[in-house]
């Protein structure tokens, strides 16, 4: 019986690159969600709207569209 010394990643599995462009963007975005927060008024709730906004896709967007919210129970 021979064991095979070697790590196989998975297929799936990102590369760096790609996945620290999108870490970025995606901070980028929650980040925005906050900074806009400091233009917040009682006279004016645009900042709050967009702060949800960006807040949400920072969000959304890694767990629906680029499919990385179910990815623990890969092999």
């Amino acid at each position: 019986m021979s064991q095979n010394n070697t790590v196989q990643t998975p297929e799936n599995e990102n590369k760096l690159g790609p996945t620290i462009v999108s870490f970025v963007i995606m901070m980028v975005l929650f980040l925005a969600g906050i900074y806009v927060l400091t233009f917040l008024t009682l006279d004016n709730i645009w900042p709050m709207a967009a702060s949800l906004g960006l807040v949400f896709l920072a969000f959304w967007i890694p767990q629906t569209i680029t499919g990385r919210s179910d990815s623990a129970g890969e092999h």
